[in-house]
């Protein structure tokens, strides 16, 4: 098949790494692939590296002129069975590019919400005419799409990110700077905070943990001192530590004992409970969006309801009282990411789906 990308190249590698490894993967068994991007980053650089054709291009804009003659530019050039975009300036550009080509209009989708038949702005993505099918990140995402699009319900699908166990191989922070001993018991809260977010029902459950006095709490990540009243009333006050944004978040994972990613809404599946399973860290989480898909309760991980904070503190306590449990949990994380959730399974399933909406065959 003849591919044409169009997506964004900024973050930290970690970040982009598993969608990064779809295209090389694609590339690598056989298929033309050409991405239009920022060239002048790390993960240009993979690409080129892996034989894969880079345009830098990347759209200011939702309608950008530019873009959108670069992109018709390489549609002439080559017959593509599949044009892919992968954000909310790329698909806008990328549908009206393709427009008068036999070219297949695939986008992506990450998040629940947001997307309603009365916004007139979402038929330039996900409901715009020329789009032909949608990938989602999870189950919740797909039925949340499928319940909004107009035609072709089927070609709205999930495929799972993939991830590898060679990319987490962090050490684990030293958590001295926090006044934390090797002996103490850490969660982590890993998001740049948002409402959906629900850092204030964890502040709560933490309160409700204040008598555990080894018990610690970071939240790392961005727009958290908004929380610092809340912190400061509270009888953990001590004891919860607002990092900010870390570029070594992933080695503060490491080093704690259990993540939690207590969202209230809007989740389609969270990087950082990917990224913590693949370290071994077991994730308490809540029923909202994609993350209950991948982690079993009881097993790898805690799933406990929406917006409870004694749910969610109880929860905390069973693990806190059980470090065996917390072992084994570790354990079928990471077995759980490399059995279930590689990135060869997301390739292979990317090419079926990629085959099967463009009529292409496949060996």
């Amino acid at each position: 098949m003849n591919i044409l990308i169009f997506t964004t190249s900024d973050g930290p590698i970690n970040a982009i790494r598993p969608e990064l490894q779809i295209f090389v993967g694609l590339a690598n068994k056989g298929h033309h692939v050409c991405v239009l991007t920022d060239e002048n980053t790390e993960y240009a650089d993979i690409f080129k590296a892996n034989g894969i054709k880079v345009i830098n291009q990347q759209p200011q804009k939702k309608i950008c002129f530019e873009s959108i003659r670069v992109l018709r530019q390489e549609l002439k050039r080559r017959d593509y069975d599949i044009l892919y975009a992968t954000n909310s300036k790329s698909i806008p550009n990328a549908a009206f590019a393709c427009i008068g080509f036999n070219t297949r209009m695939i986008t992506y989708r990450g998040t629940t919400g947001g997307l309603y038949r009365h916004d007139p702005t979402a038929y330039l993505t996900h409901l715009h005419p020329r789009v032909d099918g949608i990938v989602c990140v999870s189950d919740a995402v797909r039925d949340d799409i499928r319940r909004r699009v107009w035609k072709k319900q089927a070609d709205v699908v999930t495929i799972y990110k993939g991830h590898e166990l060679d990319w987490y191989q962090k050490p684990a922070a030293d958590l001295g700077e926090f006044g934390i001993n090797e002996s103490d018991f850490v969660l982590i809260c890993a998001v740049n905070a948002r409402p959906s977010k629900g850092i204030p029902v964890m502040i709560e459950a933490a309160d409700q943990l204040a008598d555990l006095e080894n018990l610690h709490l970071l939240l790392v990540g961005k727009n958290m001192q908004q929380y610092a009243d809340q912190i400061a009333s509270g009888k953990m006050r001590k004891r919860i530590h607002l990092t900010g944004y870390r570029k070594d978040a992933p080695e503060l994972i490491v080093a704690s004992d259990i993540l939690v990613q207590p969202s209230i809404s809007g989740e389609g599946l969270p990087r950082a409970v990917m990224e913590a399973m693949a370290y071994g860290t077991p994730p308490v989480i809540t029923t909202t969006g994609g993350g209950k898909e991948v982690v079993r309760h009881d097993e790898s991980g805690m799933i406990v309801p929406t917006s409870d904070a004694g749910a969610l503190a109880r929860a905390i306590r069973e693990l806190y009282q059980s470090p065996e449990k917390v072992a084994q949990m570790s354990t079928n994380c990471r077995q759980s990411i490399a059995n279930e959730f590689s990135s060869k399974t997301t390739v292979d399933n990317f090419e079926k789906y990629f085959a099967k909406i463009s009529g292409a065959s496949i060996s």
